[in-house]
């Protein structure tokens, strides 16, 4: 037989039941898949609930060419992102893409419907699949922020690649020591 803990047990959901922002649009989209979860029971919808729940850094950007890549060979699929659709000038050409996203860059949308594409909001994508039929679900280099260069074992540790915080990058600062004799000692 179990005892009875004071403080009603230890274990703790960390996990976010609701945004922390203060958008009220978001709030609505909320709502909205709140219901679309209870009423369809879709998997599809659950993710983009907690998708939307998330932090900043949880949702990052989308480019323009890593969409494009992700849908190739799904023509006639709507690409949906939680999070932003961000430009990229080193692709020329854009094929008809149909994407949902909370958010796109003003030269994003301009080139998606330049080429004959949609770009749609989720209350959109809501009216026409409210299952997720006929959808990819795609997200953004979660680790490709600068400050995740800095983490990992001490910079200067052998067989380390972390990036070091730096003051500047003039002569007297950390030109390599460790990897030669003239700069402290060589490994």
């Amino acid at each position: 037989m179990g005892i009875d803990l004071k403080a009603g047990g230890k274990s703790k959901k960390s996990k976010r039941t609701a945004p922390k922002s203060n958008d009220i649009y978001l709030k609505l989209l909320v709502k909205l898949y709140r219901f679309l979860v209870r009423r369809t029971g879709s998997n599809f919808n659950a993710v983009i609930l907690k998708r939307l729940f998330m932090s900043k850094v949880n949702k990052p950007p989308l480019s323009l060419s890593r969409l494009i890549k992700y849908t190739k060979g799904k023509e006639g699929k709507i690409a949906v992102v939680v999070g932003a659709i961000t430009d990229d000038i080193r692709v020329y050409e854009v094929p008809a893409i149909k994407v949902t996203a909370l958010r796109f860059t003003e030269t994003a949308r301009a080139r998606i419907e330049k080429a004959g594409g949609e770009c749609l909001t989720f209350d959109q994508l809501a009216l026409r699949a409210p299952l997720g039929q006929n959808t990819v679900l795609l997200r953004g280099p979660k680790n490709a922020r600068e400050a995740v260069k800095h983490f990992g074992p001490a910079p200067g540790v052998p067989h380390s690649h972390t990036k070091p915080y730096v003051r500047a990058k003039g002569r007297k600062f950390e030109k390599a020591r460790g990897k030669r004799n003239s700069r402290g000692f060589r490994v």
